[in-house]
């Protein structure tokens, strides 16, 4: 015996369970389904840049976007608050200075408009949270330095967080010409 078309439709729209409490939504035609977000963070290393090129080119290949996600790290504490809020002032202004150098260079070559976030905190602890609240991110893109220790967040999130994210993290190395980032995006 066949089933009815209604139950099939209805049997598609409810959720498929993955694990852990994830879920996978199917969606009807005509729905728009949400775009890949390649979530980038960014600092003023050059393998931050190769990974906002990477990401880009990836967003644009796959009809996806691209998110920034710049760090201010808490300072040591002064004893003096005003001189404490000033020095975290400025190294809000430095971090800024350098995604929107980033994301100039981005718009330029790609035309593609990245969204900007700006949060303060330790690294590790921030892009856990945001990534855990940001059901869009499709992935975490961080640039791996071409020499030497491939900088603290690969290095945590490829070890003690390594299995804990709730999206893949891509490491893209630092070395990558141009013409090869074009190749493998």
């Amino acid at each position: 015996m066949r089933r009815s078309g209604s139950s099939a439709r209805q049997r598609q729209a409810m959720p498929l369970a993955l694990n852990d409490g994830l879920t996978q939504h199917s969606f009807h035609m005509g729905e728009a389904e949400p775009k890949r977000t390649y979530l980038v963070v960014i600092d003023d290393s050059p393998e931050a840049r190769t990974a906002l090129r990477f990401a880009a080119r990836r967003a644009i290949k796959t009809d996806g976007r691209v998110e920034v996600l710049a760090i201010v790290e808490p300072q040591d504490f002064v004893q003096w608050g005003g001189v404490q809020a000033a020095i975290e002032e400025e190294q809000t202004l430095r971090i800024e200075g350098i995604v929107s150098g980033a994301v100039g260079e981005i718009m330029d070559d790609s035309g593609l408009k990245p969204s900007i976030v700006v949060r303060s905190g330790e690294p590790t602890k921030v892009v856990r949270e945001y990534v855990g609240e940001r059901t869009e991110v499709t992935a975490l893109v961080l640039g791996a330095a071409p020499t030497g220790s491939p900088g603290p967040l690969v290095v945590h999130f490829t070890g003690a967080d390594a299995g804990k994210l709730p999206c893949p993290v891509m490491i893209i190395p630092g070395s990558l010409s141009d013409e090869r980032l074009e190749q493998l995006s």
